[in-house]
C-alpha cells in the first residue's frame, strides 16, 4: 500500500517524489516510518485543526466586516491583515490592545464572542493532542520511527539480537563491554523498557516488536550493511525458527546463532543453512558426561566458559559407577536421561504425571515425598538429578535427597535468576542455568571464535592433558581467568616478524620472549595455533610459525603489551628472535654503524 502522503504528492505535481538510488534501505524504512507518523499525527488531528480554522477564520472576517470609528469620528473598517493580527494576538493571550483605534461597541462584542468561541476550539485541539500523545499506536509509531532512526545511523557492525531475555542481557552487558554495538528487538515492551534504563557504554536501540515478522527484522537492521551477525535467542522455539529462516534467505552470508530445545526445531534450522543452534539441554548433557569422566577437562571448560576474571573452579568428584535417579522427564529429563544411558549408566525415572510415551519403570509421583524417593531406591543411587522446571520443586526434592543420601552426586535445573542465591547455598555437583549456557557459548562463538574452536576439542585430549592446562594456567596467570585474545601473524598485526616468518625462521617459543630480558619468558600460555584449517590446541615452544597463522593466548595485559611490541618494532623484534640489539632509530644508527633492521 502506498503512502498517503506519496499519493497527495503525486496528485498535486503529477508524479511522485524521487528516491535517492543511493540511499541504504534503512534510511529508506526511516523515510517511510517518518511519512507513517506524520501522517498519523495529521488524520488523528485533522477535526481539530479543521475546528481551529474554521474559528479563525469567523473571526477574522467578522471583525473586518463590522464597521467601526477612526479617529475623527468617520465610519472605518478594518483590513483583512488587521484584524488577523488582532485576532491572532488576541487567541495568543499577548493582548497588546485595539487597534488602529478604539473598538465600537459591536466590535467589543464581536471580539468577546470570539474570544470564547477560540477558548472552546482550543480546549478541543489540546484534550485531542493529549488524547494522541496517549494513544498506543501513536507511541507505538513513535517509537518506531525513534527505532529507525537510529539503526539508519549506525556505521559501524553491529549484532542483531532477537530476545532480551536473562541470556539476551548477559550478552548485551559482555558485548558493551568488548565496545561491540547491538540492536535488539523482543516482543515484551517491558524489557524493551529495562534495555532503555540500563547503564550501557553505548546506546544500545531496542524496538518492542514480534521478532518473527520479517519486516520488523528488517527495520531492525537486518538489511543493514553494517549487521554483522543474527541471534536468536527468544524463549519461543518457533519465533527463533522464524528468525533464522528470516536471516538465512534475506542475508545467507551473515553468521546465524540460534537457541532451541527441540531436536525438531533443529533439525528445521540446519535446513536453512549452516547456522549454530545451541540447545542448552544437550549442552548440560555433554558437560555433565564430562565432569564423570573427565573432571580435569570440565575444569578448564567451565573455566574458560566463564569469562574473563572468573574463578578457577573446583575440581569436581565423579561417583563410582551405579544408577541414577532422574526427577522430570521432560524435555531436559528426555536428553539427559539419553546421556546418562548412553555412557552406561542405569537410570530411574520419577515423573508427577503418566503419559502414554514414558517407558517401562517410570515412576509416577511426587520427587518432593519422601515415600517416592524411597520407592526409586534412592538410597543405592550414586546421583540424583533435579530437572523439572519449577525452583521449589527441584529444591525441595534436592533437600530430601541430601538428607536421605549424603552422598549422592546432586545436580540440579535452575530456572530463574532470583533462585540464584537459593541454589548456590545447596552447594550442588552441577547445576544448568540455561540462559548462563547459551549465553557463554554465543559469547565464545562471537567474541572470539578461535575460543570456540579450542572448547571444542578439549574433550578429545584427555584429562591429563586438561589437567596439565589448568596447572600451566594457574602458574602464568593465577587462580583468575585472565584475558583472551587473538593474533594473526600477517603485514598488518605483524609487521616485524613477516621477513623471518617467510624464511621458516621462527618458533613460539622465541616469540614469547620478554623484549626487555630475553632469557625471561613471558607469562602468556598459547591456547591455539589455527593454520588455516587446521588447528593445534595448546601448542608447545617448539612450533614452527608460519606468516597468516593466528594465535589464541591467555595472559596478563603488560605480558600482551611486551607481544604486541615484538610483533611490530623491528628491532625488538631482532632482539628477541636473535639477541641483537639494533639501533631503532636513523640518529642511532648512524651512530653506531648499524642499519635498523627492517623485515616488512
Amino acid at each position: 500500500m502506498s503512502s498517503p502522503l506519496l499519493i497527495f504528492w503525486e496528485q498535486i505535481f503529477g508524479r511522485r517524489p524521487a528516491i535517492d538510488p543511493a540511499l541504504s534501505k534503512a534510511q529508506q524504512e526511516f523515510s517511510h516510518q517518518a511519512s507513517a507518523t506524520i501522517f498519523l499525527i495529521m488524520r488523528r488531528m485533522r477535526v481539530p485543526l479543521i475546528t481551529l480554522i474554521v474559528i479563525f477564520s469567523i473571526s477574522v472576517i467578522g471583525l473586518s466586516l463590522i464597521p467601526g470609528v477612526d479617529a475623527e469620528g468617520r465610519p472605518a473598517r478594518m483590513t483583512l491583515f488587521d484584524a488577523f493580527y488582532f485576532m491572532s494576538y488576541t487567541a495568543t493571550t499577548i493582548g497588546f490592545g485595539e487597534l488602529p483605534w478604539p473598538f465600537t461597541t459591536a466590535q467589543r462584542l464581536w471580539v468577546t464572542f470570539s474570544i470564547y468561541l477560540s477558548v472552546i476550539g482550543w480546549a478541543y485541539a489540546i484534550g485531542s493532542l493529549l488524547t494522541l500523545l496517549q494513544d498506543r499506536s501513536f507511541r507505538q509509531a513513535l517509537a518506531l520511527q525513534q527505532f529507525t532512526r537510529k539503526v539508519a545511523r549506525l556505521r559501524e557492525p553491529f549484532l542483531l539480537l532477537a530476545g532480551y531475555g536473562r541470556a539476551g542481557e548477559l550478552l548485551v552487558k559482555a558485548f558493551d563491554a568488548l565496545g561491540q554495538r547491538v540492536v535488539v528487538i523482543d516482543e515484551s515492551g517491558d524489557r524493551i523498557d529495562a534495555l532503555e534504563l540500563a547503564a550501557y557504554h553505548a546506546d544500545v536501540p531496542g524496538l518492542a516488536a514480534n521478532a518473527g515478522n520479517p519486516h520488523y527484522l528488517s527495520i531492525a537492521g537486518l538489511g543493514h550493511p553494517n549487521c554483522a551477525g543474527v541471534l536468536a535467542l527468544t524463549n519461543d522455539d518457533e519465533t527463533n525458527l522464524a528468525v533464522t529462516m528470516a536471516a538465512a534467505l534475506l542475508r545467507p552470508e551473515l553468521p546465524i546463532v540460534a537457541r532451541t530445545i527441540s531436536p525438531t526445531i533443529a533439525d528445521r534450522m540446519h535446513a536453512f543453512g549452516t547456522p549454530s543452534v545451541v540447545n542448552p539441554f544437550d549442552r548440560f548433557g555433554d558437560h555433565l558426561r564430562l565432569a564423570l569422566n573427565a573432571p580435569a577437562s570440565y575444569q578448564l571448560l567451565s573455566w574458560l566458559e566463564a569469562g574473563p576474571g572468573a574463578a578457577l573452579p573446583a575440581k569436581s568428584a565423579p561417583p563410582p559407577e551405579g544408577r541414577w535417579v532422574m526427577c522430570g522427564y521432560g524435555r531436559f529429563g528426555r536428553e539427559l536421561t539419553a546421556d546418562l544411558r548412553a555412557q552406561g549408566f542405569e537410570v530411574t525415572i520419577i515423573e508427577p504425571k503418566e503419559a502414554r510415551d514414558h517407558p517401562a519403570g517410570v515412576i509416577i509421583g511426587d520427587a518432593c515425598e519422601p515415600s517416592v524417593l524411597e520407592a526409586a531406591e534412592l538410597a543405592s543411587a550414586i546421583g540424583l538429578v533435579a530437572g523439572t522446571d519449577n525452583d521449589t520443586t527441584n529444591l525441595s526434592m534436592l533437600a530430601n535427597a541430601r538428607r536421605m543420601n549424603p552422598n549422592l552426586f546432586l545436580a540440579a535445573r535452575q530456572n530463574k535468576p532470583t533462585s540464584a542465591a537459593l541454589f548456590e547455598s545447596m552447594d550442588l555437583d552441577a547445576l544448568l542455568v540455561p540462559t548462563e549456557v547459551v549465553a557463554h557459548e554465543v559469547y565464545a562463538q562471537i567474541s572470539t571464535p578461535l575460543l570456540w574452536r579450542f572448547i571444542q576439542g578439549v574433550p578429545e585430549q584427555g584429562d591429563d592433558w586438561a589437567a596439565d592446562l589448568v596447572g600451566r594456567l594457574v602458574d602464568n596467570c593465577g587462580q583468575a581467568l585472565p584475558a583472551l585474545w587473538k593474533v594473526k601473524l600477517d603485514r598488518e598485526q605483524a609487521p616485524a616478524l613477516h621477513s623471518a616468518l617467510a624464511q621458516d625462521r621462527v618458533l613460539l617459543g622465541q616469540l614469547l620472549r620478554s623484549p626487555e630480558e630475553r632469557d625471561r619468558r613471558l607469562e602468556i600460555v598459547p591456547l591455539l595455533l589455527l593454520r588455516g584449517d587446521q588447528a593445534t590446541l595448546a601448542p608447545d615452544d617448539d612450533t614452527l610459525l608460519a606468516a597468516d597463522d593466528e594465535l589464541l593466548f591467555a595472559g596478563q595485559g603488560f605480558d600482551r603489551r611486551e607481544l604486541e611490541g615484538t610483533m611490530v618494532i623491528d628491532a625488538t623484534a631482532a632482539y628477541v628472535l636473535t639477541g641483537d640489539r639494533i639501533p631503532s632509530g636513523w640518529v642511532w644508527a648512524k651512530l653506531s654503524g648499524k642499519s635498523p633492521a627492517r623485515s616488512r
